[in-house]
């Protein structure tokens, strides 16, 4: 008996008499199924709405932790919401046809994510998904599957309009998020795709749950036409019908989950189980990154942290580094073994999956050892299980049994306020005779690898965290037409930077949708467009505002201390300042559906259309103070509930509406309170305006 087949029958039989713990890796028995990557969503929606105006080198130093191969998360797909319109989470994002008639790509910041990623990874694969739809799509019936060829025409509109104007190829197309497919739209957008030239974008269906993968098993014509199934927070489980249809199966939107620790944990875990649990090939982080308000639902739930663009600091939370144990060192393309040989769950809790180059030359092992506590996501619930301490013996079989040394890249998670190693290189392990052991502690990870390229990229400290400024200017001169204003967050509705009729107003802030959207949530009539800080009590708000006699708004207002954004802005509080010029009333109201009216009545001279007017709120305390243009209104007493919140603007129904002007001030700041004179300048100056340099 050879030394080699003594060490080996030592190793087994130490394993089959219960020694702890000892796993097969071998791709000889064949290889499982084909890596499909990790990436994040941008939308679903307005996620990455802070973002884009963040100063340089900060806002080239984020990009390149998403997207900078070998650097930080270096992910493989980027997702982006297809505006539509509507409220899809935190936010609006703007439709590249907010009419049948009309069509633009220079609107949104979506196009420039997606240029910026393909800079820093050409192989990065695009998606684009729906949440909602402009309203002439379904022809008013809301229904956006009821004129199935016009919808599709609307979507390979997008698809052509990112290759033409961007230089974007499309890799990926979805259905509508998290709501019923329609059997006849999917064959019909697989059919039009194919016959516009578009047949190597695959659809995927149904962004939900599993059950598309029964229409799948029994209809072979809407088998043919669906290219993946994506599903959203499975739990890291799948069914048995979608394992039987072979298609490939992804976790197309999973995380949302908080990015502290516990969130890293989440992402970790769900990383190897999705694969080792469900089969799925690709999982997808909602979101992307969280750059929009932290007060807003879901705040923080993405994979680092930018919502200071006024500030540039940023924060790389550990969600990148979970990331990385995987993308830098595994492509789309890469095979898994055999469940049993190579991936699995480890005996005393945590997982284990392996993956192999398609030329075999290279392999990679992901190892975590998350604790039940130490992972929980938002969704769905977690079962209990325990997670301890535990020595794995693995044994390199097939084409593996030839490596000679495995790089080693770990990860260990603490909490309590204990500082945490991560993304660390360790000390290379060497295979004797294909085997080797490995110490697993509670809430790590591990990557062990014949890859030579991972990196821990940083940079410099970002600046200081720091409030959003007051004084605050916006006067829209500087931005490129159809451009969104920086720093405010549209909830409800769709502002555009738009060059006004009038020559003093130039550039302005319009309000532009006039057809109630596809909704996804929310079903106010009006619109909201809201910054600043939840934190702000006393401030002084002031705007000029211009309805136009054609499909002009009913309806203008400006508010403070608003409460609350997303699918729940229908019940925003706050106090909301509203003007109508069609029979020249005003009101004052606690609500933005304006159920809770402080006082109503007739503005003392005509509010025409066609005519700029500056609406101005002092807000102290429990009292207000009403402004039109130089001339004081009024003064009512708020209820003390209404303690503080966002500054936001909007209109009363849909409609074209002209903003201009935006100043914001703490109320101690203003010389005289109430002011009876808004034109004339108080003695603080602007301390922040939006400046050319910050443009795009």
């Amino acid at each position: 008996m050879t030394m080699v087949t003594k060490a080996v029958l030592l190793w087994i039989g130490s394993w089959l008499v219960g020694a702890c713990c000892g796993y097969f890796v071998d791709d000889s028995k064949g290889l499982g199924r084909r890596f499909d990557g990790i990436g994040g969503l941008s939308g679903g929606g307005a996620t990455s709405k802070l973002l884009v105006n963040y100063p340089e080198p900060q806002r080239s130093e984020i990009l390149d932790f998403l997207f900078k191969p070998n650097f930080g998360a270096s992910l493989q797909i980027l997702k982006v919401e297809i505006g539509g319109d509507g409220q899809s989470t935190d936010g609006t994002e703007s439709s590249h046809m907010h009419e049948s008639w009309d069509e633009n790509y220079q609107r949104g910041y979506e196009w420039w994510l997606m240029v910026e990623a393909k800079k820093r990874n050409p192989a990065i694969k695009l998606y684009g998904l729906s949440w909602a739809f402009p309203g002439w799509v379904g022809h008013g019936s809301g229904n956006p599957y009821k004129f199935p060829n016009d919808t599709a025409t609307y979507i390979i509109k997008w698809i052509l309009g990112a290759k033409r104007v961007y230089n974007l190829d499309i890799d990926y197309i979805g259905i509508w998020n998290e709501r019923n497919y329609d059997i006849v739209y999917v064959e019909t957008l697989k059919s039009m795709l194919q016959e516009s030239g578009l047949g190597k974008i695959q659809v995927v269906v149904a962004d939900g749950g599993w059950g598309v993968s029964k229409d799948v098993l029994k209809d072979p014509t809407f088998a043919a036409a669906v290219d993946i199934i994506g599903t959203h927070y499975p739990g890291t489980k799948t069914s048995n019908d979608s394992i039987k249809t072979n298609k490939p199966l992804w976790a197309s939107e999973d995380y949302s989950t908080f990015n502290n620790n516990v969130g890293a944990g989440c992402w970790a875990r769900i990383l190897n189980q999705n694969y080792v649990n469900g089969f799925m090939t690709s999982t997808i982080s909602w979101n992307l990154i969280a750059s929009y308000y932290e007060s807003l639902p879901y705040g923080r739930d993405g994979l680092m942290t930018a919502e200071e663009p006024w500030s540039g600091h940023y924060v790389v939370d550990n969600p990148i580094w979970v990331s990385a144990h995987t993308t830098q060192f595994a492509n789309i393309g890469w095979n898994y073994l055999m469940h049993g040989y190579g991936v699995g769950h480890l005996d005393n809790g945590g997982s284990y999956v392996s993956l192999v180059s398609p030329d075999r030359k290279n392999f990679t092992m992901i190892i975590e050892t998350m604790t039940h506590d130490h992972s929980v996501c938002i969704r769905p619930g977690l079962p209990p299980y325990k997670v301890v301490a535990q020595q794995a013996e693995f044994k390199l079989d097939g084409s593996l049994d030839g490596i000679q040394e495995l790089h080693v890249w770990k990860t260990t998670l603490r909490y309590g306020g204990q500082l945490s190693n991560v993304f660390e290189r360790e000390a290379s392990i060497k295979p004797y005779l294909g085997m080797f052991t490995i110490t697993l502690d509670p809430d790590q990870i591990y990557t062990l690898t014949t890859m030579v390229t991972g990196m821990k990229g940083s940079y410099s400290d970002p600046p200081p965290s720091k409030p959003f400024p007051l004084p605050y200017i916006d006067t829209y001169e500087s931005y490129a037409e159809f451009s969104e204003a920086f720093n405010f967050a549209p909830q409800i509705g769709v502002w555009e930077v738009r060059k006004s009729s009038s020559p003093s107003h130039g550039m302005v802030n319009r309000q532009v949708l006039l057809s109630t959207p596809i909704r996804w949530c929310t079903k106010s009539q009006g619109t909201i467009n809201i910054g600043g800080s939840n934190k702000w009590a006393d401030v002084v708000v002031m705007t000029d505002v211009f309805i136009p006699s054609v499909n002009g708004s009913k309806g203008v207002f400006l508010s403070a201390r608003v409460d609350r954004g997303g699918c729940d802005s229908d019940n925003a509080k706050g106090v909301f300042f509203m003007v109508y010029p069609n029979n020249n009333t005003f009101l004052v109201s606690t609500d933005f559906a304006t159920k809770n009216v402080l006082k109503s009545g007739v503005l003392p001279k005509p509010f025409k259309l066609d005519t700029w007017y500056t609406l101005n709120l002092d807000v102290q305390g429990t009292d207000v103070f009403v402004f039109l243009d130089t001339t004081y209104l009024f003064h009512v007493n708020l209820p003390s509930n209404i303690k503080q919140g966002y500054v936001g603007y909007g209109t009363t129904s849909l409609g074209f509406a002209d903003f201009d002007n935006l100043k914001i001030y703490s109320s101690g700041s203003v010389n005289e309170s109430p002011r009876k004179d808004f034109n004339v300048e108080p003695d603080v100056l602007p301390l922040f305006e939006i400046h050319e340099s910050q443009r795009l």
